[in-house]
């Protein structure tokens, strides 16, 4: 069984979406064991310089890739990634579980973006779209998205 683990900055605070994503959590229980792994943002200062703001980011970055299980493999959302269709995604999460990488990451930055470090340790940067998501709701789409795999990759039908 596939392990993921997803590693996020930030709470969530509406319920609307804790609710939606225990749902596609529940939903993936017979495909993967799911585990969300929050950590509090980094303080951000009110005008912060360049400076700040790549330690502030470096910072929360150290933070959450301590947080990567060993031998995991590593995908990284950020706005400059690849953009895939759900089937590449069933595709590529396919090939992982093929090879024996049964342990995937995904990471979600929090509202400031991510550091120069986190992109680099990725084996992985995929984007959702160009079009701009709160933090909060890219982890909702993250496990839909991963639930609609799980099914494209056993044949099964699900909206499409």
């Amino acid at each position: 069984m596939m392990r993921i683990t997803i590693l996020a900055a930030g709470k969530i605070k509406e319920k609307y979406l804790t609710m939606g994503i225990g749902e596609y959590v529940k939903r993936l229980a017979p495909f993967a064991r799911v585990e969300i792994r929050e950590i509090s943002e980094e303080r951000m200062p009110e005008r912060p310089s360049p400076a700040e703001k790549e330690q502030v980011l470096r910072r929360e970055g150290e933070r959450l890739l301590r947080l990567v299980p060993e031998g995991s493999v590593l995908f990284v959302l950020d706005v400059s990634g690849r953009e895939m269709a759900s089937e590449e995604f069933a595709e590529r999460l396919a090939e992982l579980a093929l090879a024996g990488r049964n342990s995937i990451t995904f990471l979600i930055g929090g509202a400031f973006g991510l550091s120069g470090e986190v992109r680099e340790a990725a084996d992985e940067l995929v984007s959702f779209s160009r079009f701009t998501f709160t933090h909060q709701m890219v982890r909702l789409l993250l496990v839909e998205q991963i639930y609609r795999a799980c099914k494209i990759n056993r044949g099964e039908k699900y909206h499409w």
